[in-house]
């Protein structure tokens, strides 16, 4: 079974940075990218941004407008979000998501979901 465990989420002032993680542990799994969403309160989970985990590539929403910094350690089997510069609007429940098969940035398919990590950004 594959585990995906978001952290790093927390309560924040407007203006501030926080560096979400996701871990992987469980079986051994063959990824073709990673990803990171958000679903804010009454709203539709969205895409935030996505790495093709062998060669590093990125993908972003347009509306992350260079604020999140998407990263992985391949060593340390782990998959990073930076946000810089957070707005009450930035304020969601963050989920990263894995997907096994290989498909362009508009058609992929995430296999495996982590449980989620609030942020909260106070104005």
């Amino acid at each position: 079974q594959v585990q995906l465990v978001e952290s790093g989420g927390g309560l924040v002032q407007a203006g501030g940075s926080l560096r979400l993680s996701c871990a992987a542990s469980g079986r051994t799994f063959s990824r073709y990218a990673m990803g990171w969403f958000r679903q804010a309160p009454g709203k539709e989970r969205a895409f935030v941004a996505a790495i093709r985990w062998s060669t590093g590539s990125t993908y972003y929403a347009d509306f992350v407008k260079g604020r999140f910094t998407i990263s992985r350690d391949y060593a340390k089997n782990t998959l990073y979000l930076q946000i810089n510069n957070l707005t009450p609007e930035d304020t969601a429940v963050y989920y990263c998501a894995a997907a096994i098969k290989s498909s362009n940035w508009l058609s992929l398919s995430y296999d495996y979901w982590g449980q989620g990590t609030q942020v909260t950004v106070s104005s």
